[in-house]
């Protein structure tokens, strides 16, 4: 564990992200020995068209914690059980699963766990 005060801004992240088509991107920045991220989804975003080519795993692996800022995201996972979360949210969205995007608003959300390996090529 550090014993380092930190401090990194994510509007000027260690690593961006793209996903497919311009549809958003994943921000990240490791403070301490936490890999933090911002995940910015535009409207028509979905998993398994924007990331999974990317991944190249037939659902979502990577398990996700979080709160949503803004938008709304709908989570579909590989059992059939789905969940919409939105502004307010706290999340957890374990692996296997999809996502998309409703509304016509980005959908921003934090996610405190999941982002280390999301939307890295495999």
């Amino acid at each position: 564990m550090s014993n380092k005060l930190e401090r990194k801004p994510l509007n000027n992240p260690d690593e961006t992200r793209p996903f497919k088509d311009n549809t958003g991107k994943a921000e990240i920045v490791t403070v301490g020995e936490t890999i933090l991220g911002r995940g910015t989804f535009e409207p028509g975003w979905v998993w398994s068209k924007h990331v999974q080519p990317i991944a190249g795993t037939p659902s979502c692996q990577a398990p996700h914690t979080g709160y949503v800022i803004q938008g709304r995201m709908v989570v579909k996972m590989d059992d059939g059980s789905e969940e919409e979360f939105g502004p307010g949210d706290a999340f957890h969205m374990p692996p296997g699963h999809d996502a998309w995007i409703v509304g016509d608003e980005p959908c921003v959300l934090i996610d405190v766990a999941g982002f280390g390996n999301y939307a890295k090529p495999s």
